[in-house]
């Protein structure tokens, strides 16, 4: 049953990511994937916060691992992220694509903290 569900959460996620990049991207128009780093920033605050609530006992394991797996996994996506930074490496734009990688990485990994923060806070 925990493989059906985290298939389907999956589906769930990148579905998700599929309408949020392209919401995002007719809000901001620029050659920044600012649509791919929301969204993964917005995963990594959001499984943190997951993450945080089962060591603070207050969800149980296996939410965590359908919903950070499985809908999380879904949602957020490296590749695409990575790729992107390749892409405007490519077109010579090395200042987004700095802009692109290193922020991802320092949004991320800060947005992952905090919500694991708030999450063990409760």
């Amino acid at each position: 049953m925990i493989v059906a569900l985290l298939a389907l959460a999956g589906g769930l996620g990148a579905g998700t990511r599929f309408t949020m990049d392209g919401l995002l991207r007719s809000w901001f128009r620029t050659a920044l994937p600012v649509g791919t780093m929301i969204i993964n920033t917005t995963g990594s605050l959001l499984i943190g916060l997951l993450a945080g609530l089962v060591l603070a006992h207050q969800v149980n394991p296996g939410l965590e691992i359908v919903l950070g797996t499985g809908f999380m996994g879904g949602y957020t996506t490296f590749s695409t992220a990575s790729f992107e930074t390749v892409r405007l490496i490519q077109t010579g734009r090395t200042g987004f694509a700095l802009i692109n990688g290193i922020g991802t990485l320092v949004l991320t990994v800060a947005a992952a903290v905090l919500g694991l923060g708030i999450g063990r806070a409760f």
